[in-house]
């Protein structure tokens, strides 16, 4: 099982981390250990000062796949949740300055927030989700999928290209603006829709 992740996939997003857009999705992988456990906290590492939140509407793959077009990728997924990409944005910054990989800062033990898992068949429309994140009961962060740059079929398209897609890996599909740094004794809760799909306590 693989965390198949998207970043630069919101124009203001983009903006505020004053990135370059991109011309095709950017694609990077957390290792499945990067899945923070079910009812644990989420610990600061110690390498990092400024750990970041971002949540993301997540999508779980069903079958194998590979070079699937794009009007066939809803046969590969039935269910959608919500999830964190935490990331130690300083070591990030480093990483980039030097024009090497992410994964230090995006892959580390617990980096990886999945919460419950909804089918799709309650949405009207896929590329209409409303979600966001609360930090301390306070909104931090709001999206909608309508406003990603690639939709989720585009983008299981465009990953299967390179990657065979396999039944239970799980696709992040970008963060919104209003990304933030945790703090020890943060609580962090994800809602999809209405619904609250995840609350994390951050130590």
């Amino acid at each position: 099982m693989k965390l198949i992740c998207i970043g630069r996939n919101y124009a203001a997003h983009i903006d505020e981390l004053k990135n370059e857009r991109p011309e095709e999705p950017v694609v990077f992988i957390k290792p499945d250990s990067a899945i923070l456990p079910k009812e644990q906290d989420f610990y600061i590492p110690e390498f990092s000062d400024d750990v970041h939140y971002e949540v993301e509407v997540l999508v779980k793959i069903k079958k194998v796949g590979k070079h699937i077009s794009k009007q066939f990728a809803h046969k590969y997924y039935d269910e959608i949740g919500l999830g964190i990409d935490f990331t130690a944005r300083d070591l990030q910054s480093k990483l980039k300055a030097k024009g090497l990989p992410w994964e230090k800062a995006k892959g580390f033990d617990g980096a990886a927030v999945i919460g419950t898992w909804v089918s799709k068949d309650k949405f009207k429309n896929i590329d209409e989700i409303n979600f966001s994140l609360h930090k301390n009961g306070e909104k931090v962060q709001e999206g909608n999928t309508a406003l990603m740059l690639w939709k989720i079929d585009e983008l299981i398209a465009h990953v299967s290209t390179y990657f065979m897609l396999k039944k239970g890996d799980i696709l992040f599909t970008g963060t919104p603006a209003g990304v933030g740094k945790v703090s020890p004794n943060d609580y962090l809760s994800g809602v999809l829709e209405g619904e609250q799909l995840f609350e994390i306590n951050v130590r």
